[in-house]
Parts: structure tokens; sequence; C-alpha cells
């Protein structure tokens, strides 16, 4: 499908991140490419499921339930299927590095913290090591700052 679309990366054998929303006549009537790495905003997605079919669409899922953030310490935030928060989890843990994981996508306050930090993208991971930033998944950085 992803050849048909025209989204496979030929040389990689993967594709990008594609999101094609169909009607029930079989049109296409959105499409968000994105790199594989890259989530998009699903309040956008909602959004358009909503314009494109308002009656399927009048039961919104719940929100996910305000959470306070963590303070102190080392906290990543992080999302369930970004491929650098696997390795940084593993960096962690090899070096046994107590940390705090919050997950992007089922704390709202968290995401838009991100986004104050990140020039307004969601990046994952991002971590807060006492206080310091570090937007993305930079080993280099993170030793400096746990050294």
């Amino acid at each position: 499908m992803a050849e048909e679309y025209g989204v496979l990366r030929h040389h990689e054998g993967r594709s990008e991140r594609a999101i094609f929303i169909i009607d029930a006549e079989g049109i296409i009537r959105y499409i968000d490419i994105h790199d594989i790495d890259d989530q998009p905003d699903n309040a956008v997605l909602w959004e358009e499921l909503r314009r494109i079919t308002p009656a399927a669409m009048a039961a919104e899922p719940q929100k996910p339930e305000q959470q306070p953030l963590p303070r102190g310490g080392v906290i990543m935030y992080c999302a369930s299927w970004c491929p650098e928060c696997r390795q940084a989890r593993r960096w962690f843990e090899a070096r046994g590095i107590q940390f705090t994981e919050v997950d992007v996508n089922a704390n709202p306050a968290a995401a838009a913290q991100v986004r104050r930090w990140a020039d307004g993208n969601l990046v994952t991971p991002t971590f807060d090591i006492h206080g310091s930033i570090v937007v993305d998944y930079q080993p280099d950085q993170l030793e400096k700052l746990l050294g």
C-alpha cells in the first residue's frame, strides 16, 4: 500500500508516516505525510474526521486526565512509538540511571511543556535533567549533564 500511495522509501524499505483519510465513497479527503519518527497532531486529525464525517464523529474520544508534571531529577518526556525513546531508555538502563518517564500522548500538560521547550514542536524524547533541558536524544549532552 505504501508504494501504491507513493510514500515508500525504496532505498530504506520503509514508508514515511502517512495518514490518508478516505471517505465512504473511496475518495481521499485528507493526506498528511511526516518523517516516520514524527507524530502528527491528533487534534488536527480529529478535526478533519469531524469535518468529513460529522455524524460518525459525534462521540469524541475522552480526553486524557490532566496529570501534574514531575519535578526534579531525571525526567524523559517520550512517546511509546518513538524509536529514539527506546534508545534513551536502554542508555539510562545500561548506566543504572534512575529516571521518570512521562508519556506526552497520555498527558496533555507534558505535550504542551515539550512544545514550549522545542519551539512549538512535539519532539520526543525530550529530557529535563535537574532543570536543564535536552531536546531530542543527544547522548553526549546527557553524558555531560549526568557525568
